[in-house]
């Protein structure tokens, strides 16, 4: 009837009963303004609003780190490090010309670049340290990411606009534009009177600035990656751990490329170059805004789990667990006192007794311990009195300082020291291609002399061979992405130790096939295994680490059980001292490889030494503990 009369009312019927509904909400708006206690104040109106207090979170509250994530959701957790490798590829591509620029000499340039190891060696394992026994609301790692992070967006800012600034601080403004890039716009009565009064220290505060941004950004990129990726492996399940640094991988692979190919745009050309200022400047800006959407979409990618949370939720299983064995003992006291009190019954009404006992007894309740494999063995632990527990629960102990965390960087398992070993001598040959690459390319293969005067035909083909090894820098990284998509099945079909050890074997053959042909072909194709190095370093390792921590494995006997190693590791802090063998690559590196080239008289020699330290890599390791992997 009611439908009937609406279908006769027609739109007069749809106007009353929106008449209704609006008097109903206008209703609600008048009590809900009369609930507002007016007569209390300021103050009390502020709480009138003010949510109520949330309940203590538990784990319960924590689920989604608990569940198998989709490649999606680990793009998400991964995202930060792809805007890392593109300010990476910006660091390496402007920081050398732009120092070169303003008046940093080839003799002090090897200085800066070892600025950056050498205060990350040592401060990246502390910070890894830190971010284990973090106690904020908020997690232990998306804290470290941030700040790290806003150390790279303060490097991005700094680079281009060192020069800028400098001259805000007293550099006196050039006269005439007498710099490398535009030189050929000086004429000869310009030449004779402002060149020879230009003093080489005219670009002081603009050195600093350059020199303190180029720090910030290669210190902060390089350290941000630790905490990143203890980021990954806390909020993924074991069972995601290969997925998920596969992915961590392919994210950094692209970021390079994508970042490589920026960078070869030419943006003066370009609308947005030239509102930007130019090609550096509009390269740097894209560069920052990509950053901070990157790092943007990983710390808001999931909630990760407080310390104390996590050390509550192990120390109640281990109360759990006791109070189970406990009954368990009890329950089987008192079996035994029935049964010995038989008399000497037959056998069948002992049995039946027996049976008769086991039905009406009291037996333990069964205590379902969720899988939640892949954030609480994560905790830095202290195991006490194993063998009153659960192999499968380790007990945190709270008071654990930091001192302790600080000393399990010295006094490492030997399987992590393995690790760590291989690491480095995997960095130290990359490094050697991705610093010093595109200089091999324009003087070995394409014959060009970088000292040679501009406008040359020897300064040219330099020039050009640069440019073309940027293509092959391209390619490497896309190579990483390639290879990390199908790494990870590697792994289950071969196991680690064959794709880590062939893998490091497959880039020394390359480099060497290199450093042999000297071709622009070769350039191209045996660039495709650095990509293999790269993805490999940057997965397997952390693999191996996250591997020791979720089984609290770091050593095993010769019958292939388990040692308690009975000291203070902690997820972050391990892959920290596994992370900083970069730093310390860069540092050698940066110490001696300068002279191996003078010695040699050639840059191929950087391609040589990266081919033997791949392959000291590989022999390293066939001695690194990969457990079941």
């Amino acid at each position: 009837m009611v439908d009937k009369l609406h279908d006769y009312q027609g739109l007069t019927g749809r106007v009353h009963g929106f008449r209704d509904k609006i008097s109903e909400k206008w209703s609600g708006l008048k009590e809900w303004k009369n609930e507002i206690p007016t007569n209390q104040g300021i103050g009390g109106v502020i709480n009138h609003f003010r949510q109520p207090p949330k309940l203590e979170r538990t784990i319960e509250d924590y689920s989604h780190v608990y569940r198998p994530k989709t490649r999606w959701e680990l793009v998400r957790i991964s995202a930060a490090v792809m805007g890392i490798e593109f300010s990476y590829a910006a660091e390496t591509a402007f920081v050398t010309p732009t120092l070169l620029k303003i008046g940093v000499d080839h003799q002090h340039m090897t200085l800066v670049w070892a600025l950056s190891p050498l205060v990350g060696f040592f401060v990246t394992p502390v910070l890894g340290s830190l971010s284990d026994r973090c106690k904020s609301k908020f997690g232990r790692r998306r804290i470290f990411i941030i700040f790290l992070a806003i150390g790279v967006f303060l490097g991005l800012l700094l680079v281009p606009n060192g020069e800028s600034m400098g001259y805000k601080f007293g550099d006196p403004l050039p006269l005439t534009n007498h710099t490398i890039p535009l030189g050929h716009r000086l004429s000869a009565k310009t030449d004779n009177i402002t060149l020879p009064e230009t003093p080489p220290t005219s670009h002081s505060w603009g050195i600093f600035f350059t020199i303190l941004g180029t720090v910030l950004l290669d210190f902060d990129a390089d350290a941000c990656q630790s905490p990143a990726r203890a980021y990954l492996l806390d909020v993924t399940i074991p069972e995601d751990h290969a997925r998920g640094l596969s992915t961590f991988t392919i994210m950094a692979g692209l970021g390079g490329f994508m970042g490589y190919g920026l960078g070869g745009i030419n943006w003066d050309a370009t609308r947005i170059g030239v509102a930007l200022g130019g090609h550096v400047h509009a390269t740097f800006t894209l560069i920052t805004i990509i950053f901070i959407i990157c790092v943007t979409f990983t710390i808001t990618s999931f909630k990760e789990i407080p310390l104390y949370l996590l050390e509550q939720e192990q120390h109640r299983a281990a109360m759990q667990a006791q109070q189970t064995e406990n009954q368990s003992g009890n329950e089987s006291e008192k079996i035994a006192l029935n049964d010995g009190a038989t008399y000497g019954t037959l056998g069948s009404t002992t049995d039946s007794s027996t049976e008769q006992h086991e039905e009406f007894a009291l037996k333990p309740l069964p205590v379902e311990h969720p899988k939640r494999h892949g954030s609480v063995p994560m905790v830095p632990e202290i195991i006490e009195n194993y063998d009153n527990y659960s192999s499968e629960i380790d007990q945190v102990d709270p008071k654990a300082t930091l001192t302790e965390y600080l000393l399990s960087i010295v006094y490492m398992p030997h399987s992590v020291r393995m690790v760590c070993l291989t690491n480095l001598f995997c960095w130290m040959a990359h490094v050697c291609y991705s610093l010093h690459f595109t200089d091999f390319v324009g003087e070995s293969v394409y014959g060009g002399n970088p000292k040679a005067p501009d406008g040359s035909k020897e300064r040219e083909l330099y020039e050009t061979g640069v440019r073309f090894g940027c293509w092959g820098m391209s390619m490497y990284s896309l190579s990483c992405s390639c290879y990390s998509l199908i790494i990870e099945k590697l792994i289950q079909r071969y196991k680690a130790r064959r794709v880590y050890v062939y893998g490091l074997l497959f880039y020394s053959l390359g480099m060497m096939m290199m450093a042999l042909t000297k071709h622009p072909v070769g350039v191209i194709i045996f660039s495709w295994t650095a990509g293999v190095m790269y993805s490999t370093l940057f997965t397997i390792p952390y693999l191996l680490i996250a591997h020791y921590h979720a089984s609290s494995t770091f050593a095993v006997s010769a019958e292939g059980e388990a040692i308690d190693s009975g000291g203070v590791r902690g997820l972050g802090t391990d892959v920290a001292i596994v992370s900083s063998m970069v730093f310390l690559a860069q540092f050698l590196l940066s110490c001696c490889l300068g002279t191996i080239v003078s010695l040699s008289g050639t840059t191929t020699a950087v391609v040589c030494v990266a081919s033997i330290l791949a392959a000291c890599g590989a022999l390293s390791a066939t001695q690194i503990m990969y457990l079941d992997l």
